[in-house]
């Protein structure tokens, strides 16, 4: 037996929406399931753990270890993003400020929970171990070293490291071309 949900065990999950090609993880987690979208060509891996309102397009790959607290306000991943494992992104976040109380076991009237979208455009990547706050957006072709917390977004093609991330180098922008070929390829054999 394969360690992924087959395609009657992923009907039965209850997903808002997904596409041809998904490999689900038995190990993995989804809380919240009528609020997730997948595409095609998605594979999310053992002990992730999803929560909330999301949408993952086409060619997405979410590793092993990877948590996605969505809440209210969500996270989407476009064509082709990924993110390595024991990365962990908060579209939702407890204010630690000291002015308000935090956990899920205090009444919503002590607590001040921060939402804000997190958006991975087509073909960000984000390395392993990695750190993503509310309202981040991972540019168009950019990525993220291993280790980093991100709390600004990043401009497209530019890899981004440390903490806080902060510039490191230009990315190449020959995905555009490739994720083309790749497109025009699978077209001619359908």
């Amino acid at each position: 037996m394969t360690s992924f949900y087959n395609e009657e065990e992923l009907k039965k999950i209850g997903l808002k929406s997904y596409g041809e090609n998904v490999l689900i993880s038995r190990n993995a987690k989804l809380y919240g399931v009528s609020n997730i979208s997948i595409g095609n060509n998605v594979r999310i891996d053992d002990f992730c753990v999803l929560s909330g309102k999301i949408e993952i397009e086409n060619n997405v790959h979410i590793a092993a270890g990877v948590y996605i607290f969505a809440g209210s306000a969500g996270v989407i991943m476009k064509n082709f993003s990924g993110i390595s494992s024991r990365s962990a992104i908060y579209a939702a976040s407890d204010d630690y400020s000291g002015n308000y109380m935090t956990n899920p076991t205090v009444p919503d009237d002590y607590k001040n929970v921060i939402e804000k979208q997190v958006i991975f455009e087509e073909h960000a990547l984000v390395g392993t171990g990695c750190t993503i706050l509310p309202g981040v957006t991972i540019g168009f072709g950019a990525a993220v070293g291993s280790m980093s917390l991100v709390n600004k977004s990043i401009p497209e093609f530019k890899i981004y490291a440390g903490i806080p991330a902060r510039f490191i180098k230009d990315r190449s922008n020959n995905l555009i071309e490739l994720s083309k070929k790749y497109i025009d390829e699978q077209k001619r054999f359908k």
